[in-house]
């Protein structure tokens, strides 16, 4: 079985403690502050692995940590980092994050960091100031990213065999290539993508059996999406068209049905080129079917190959494959769809969003203050409030960014209650 998706939880590792530390040597008077910074927690990152086809490691393991990195000691010695853990994934995942990011790994090698480690804390001797020589306190390293993310695999293949369910596909994947797909003698749908190598002994074609489409798979009849979104990776589709369908339908119709479906699943695969194979041929005299492909031919104009093919008797094979490997140049990229109209990137760019800035006060019911925003909470966090060095310092960085001005203008008074990231304390900025 393909497993094609999976839901997995990343936890960046803790950053370190900042260290309180005084330096205490024979014959070295005041010796002042020397405590050393933690380190950076270890990120989780996922890295295109081309040995693995599909997410069935992560039905197993569903919950990644990264290290978390050592805490700073005394005599300015800062704290290792935490080992980054690094999650291997097959080419052709995309990877969607909590707040709308999608990482889309294609290429063996790349990565994506998708939860980074915490910052650590910095030691006493970064809070000496000429006034403050020897402080009392250091920060605390903060969580590292934590969440649940989503993976999605969309096969990379080079060819795509779509078609209704009983077109014929797994049939021709079965002969063209070393593909063992299910076939019997009575109407069904394969269940999940099958893979197979088509060799003309200088070049190898990845081919996909994408399970059959029905009318509605756009949106989700049958099983919709699960089928539509591995045809998006293919750089050529080969519509497989039944020349005389077991139900009696008509093959035009029957066309016309796949059609609609990738168009309304996306627009951008009605643009991927085509390849016509009309299917089953030695079920219908060979008249009828060289009559139908010159109709087909007429009809579809000369963008679209057309080739009479019958599983049984390999009729047309060879004339489909020449077709494929003239049709797929040997230098493009494995997804045409996304790649196409893409500048090159640096072999080694990072981008990431800046810490948030902003906080807002707000007046609670009973009279007392709220403060709620990422810096402040974080400003909380590395703190030990049980210190009143630390305290007073909180207060000295809340006065700095402005939340004093801010909670005054709101109507506080000199020991009012304030709340900041879940505490509740009596702020007395004199």
């Amino acid at each position: 079985m393909l497993y094609d998706k999976a839901r997995i939880f990343v936890q960046g590792g803790r950053g370190g403690n900042g260290c309180m530390s005084f330096r205490r040597e024979a014959k070295v008077p005041r010796g002042g502050p020397d405590g050393g910074d933690g380190g950076r927690g270890g990120d989780v990152v996922l890295l295109c692995d081309d040995s693995l086809r599909d997410l069935q490691t992560f039905k197993r393991k569903a919950h990644y940590k990264a290290g978390r990195a050592r805490h700073g000691e005394g005599a300015l010695r800062t704290g290792a980092d935490g080992d980054e853990l690094v999650v291997r994934i097959p080419p052709g995942t995309q990877v969607h994050l909590p707040d709308g990011t999608v990482h889309d790994l294609v290429v063996p090698g790349r990565r994506a960091v998708v939860a980074r480690g915490g910052l650590g804390g910095r030691g006493n001797k970064r809070f000496t100031t000429a006034t403050r020589q020897t402080p009392r306190f250091s920060e605390q390293g903060l969580e590292g990213e934590e969440y649940w993310i989503d993976l999605q695999l969309k096969l990379l293949a080079d060819v795509g065999l779509v078609g209704l369910p009983n077109a014929g596909k797994s049939s021709l994947i079965s002969v063209i290539t070393r593909a063992a797909p299910k076939i019997a003698d009575y109407p069904f749908t394969t269940l999940e993508p099958v893979l197979g190598v088509l060799d003309n002994g200088e070049r190898q074609l990845v081919v996909a059996d994408i399970p059959g489409l029905i009318e509605g798979a756009s949106e989700g009849a049958g099983l919709g999406h699960d089928f539509l979104a591995h045809v998006e990776r293919t750089r050529i589709l080969v519509h497989v068209l039944d020349l005389a369908p077991v139900d009696g339908s008509d093959p035009r119709e029957n066309h016309a049905v796949i059609e609609r479906e990738l168009g309304a699943h996306d627009q951008r695969l009605t643009r991927l080129p085509r390849i016509l194979a009309l299917s089953k041929s030695d079920l219908v005299p060979a008249e009828r079917a060289q009559e139908e492909a010159r109709e087909w031919r007429g009809r579809l104009g000369e963008a679209v190959s057309v080739v009479v093919t019958s599983s049984a008797t390999r009729e047309g094979l060879e004339e489909l494959a020449k077709a494929l490997f003239e049709r797929i140049p040997i230098e493009a990229p494995h997804d045409p769809l996304e790649l196409e109209d893409e500048a090159e990137l640096a072999e080694h760019r990072v981008f990431r969003p800046a810490a948030g800035r902003s906080w807002r006060v707000e007046q609670l019911d009973d009279g007392s203050f709220r403060v709620t925003g990422e810096p402040v909470e974080r400003l909380f966090a590395r703190f030990d409030f049980e210190n009143d060095e630390a305290l007073a310092h909180i207060e000295r960085s809340l006065k700095r960014m402005g939340v004093m001005r801010a909670l005054e203008a709101a109507g506080f008074e000199p020991g009012d209650d304030v709340e900041i990231a879940g505490t509740v304390f009596e702020l007395d900025p004199s």
